[in-house]
């Protein structure tokens, strides 16, 4: 019987930076390993890949060579065909790997990592052949990627198994992670890739924040001030509501990470995992969070520096959502979704809870696992 040939690429630096409060990995690999950040792509890659454990004797998986894909690949079961050619996880081998499977007639190419992982496998390919991207980035604008690993690898299988043939064109973006690191957003368009579509599974481009809900983020920032408890720190989240109750307490405020505050004054700017936990173990803690635009995410998506222990300290109970009026419509009744990386977690995590969306106004919402 002939195989059925699945292409995988993984970047096993992919996402190292997040955790570390680095706002991405471009050029900032070593930096976040000295910070202690872990390796996270492969775990999310292998776990996609699982999703594909019942197709084990009918597919055949075209990959890099050893954290490339190789390694998730073999350890389970998988037959496997490695492209021998030096590669080392740089960008341009990403895209030298992509041209390959594509030369080897792959049905899809499968590919854990972040936007510019995403950029790399476009180069590669460019606009003629189905990808779909396992999200194992910070920095996950792009809708070609699925909204969990788990959700990338039952859509691939659908596709590879013929019961599911939909193929969407969708944009490829990535922003520039320097000027990222300075809180400013600029998004590119590289370009489309073919990306086998269901809803249900992929995710949304990211959105902007309107310019006309500027009222709206402040009715919620005076809202969140006036239920704030003395002598408890306040975890403020990314993003631009957020950013909202920094405004009216008139603090620096980091727009895409974490700060934190106590009786309404800045205790530390721009934390991330370890060292939120420096100060807020043990005491008293909420943490203020905000959606992402158009993709519905709680946590997983540019906010990695709060970490499941981060999390866990805080406790379900004292997680304060908020989020706009024009951001709750977006979602079209659809549940909000956490991605923490702990399977655990998320699931702990999910249930029914009320969303400050205005000064008079809240809206209870479900929070998913995708």
């Amino acid at each position: 019987m002939t195989k059925i040939k699945l292409g995988f690429i993984v970047n096993p630096v992919a996402g190292l930076g997040g955790s570390v409060g680095l706002k991405g990995t471009d050029n900032k690999v070593d930096e976040a390993l000295k910070r202690g950040a872990s390796p996270m792509a492969n775990i999310r890659a292998k776990a996609a890949l699982s999703e594909l454990v019942h197709l084990k004797d009918r597919l055949l998986i075209v990959t890099g060579k050893n954290e490339l894909g190789e390694a998730s690949a073999r350890e389970l079961g998988f037959d496997v065909c490695v492209l021998e050619n030096g590669h080392k996880g740089t960008a341009e081998d990403t895209v030298e790997l992509a041209a390959r499977l594509a030369e080897e007639k792959v049905k899809m190419i499968l590919f854990a990592g972040g936007d510019g992982t995403a950029v790399d496998i476009y180069k590669g390919v460019k606009n003629n052949f189905p990808c779909l991207g396992i999200p194992a980035g910070v920095k996950i604008h792009s809708p070609v990627y699925a909204r969990s690993p788990k959700a990338a690898g039952e859509l691939a299988g659908l596709f590879l198994e013929g019961r599911e043939n939909n193929i969407k064109e969708l944009e490829v973006l990535d922003i520039d992670e320097e000027l990222y690191r300075q809180s400013i957003i600029s998004t590119k368009l590289f370009g489309y890739l073919q990306v086998p579509y269901k809803k249900i599974y992929t995710q949304n481009r990211k959105s902007p924040t309107p310019v006309s809900e500027k009222d709206n983020i402040r009715s919620i920032a005076l809202k969140v001030i006036e239920q704030m408890e003395p002598d408890t720190y306040y975890l403020i989240g990314a993003g631009t509501t957020t950013r909202g109750i920094m405004q009216e307490l008139e603090l620096p405020f980091t727009l895409i990470g974490v700060d934190i505050i106590r009786n309404k004054k800045l205790v530390a700017q721009d934390v991330y995992g370890k060292k939120i936990m420096d100060i807020i173990r043990g005491k008293r803690s909420k943490l203020i969070l905000t959606i992402t635009g158009g993709q519905g995410f709680l946590f997983g998506r540019g906010n990695q520096q709060i970490t499941p222990e981060v999390i866990r300290e805080v406790g379900k109970e004292n997680i304060i959502i908020i989020a706009t009026n024009e951001k709750m419509m977006a979602l079209m009744g659809e549940p909000i979704l956490t991605d923490t990386s702990d399977k655990k977690l998320d699931e702990e995590i999910a249930g029914y809870y009320r969303v400050i969306s205005g000064y008079h106004e809240t809206v209870i919402a479900k929070v998913a696992v995708p």
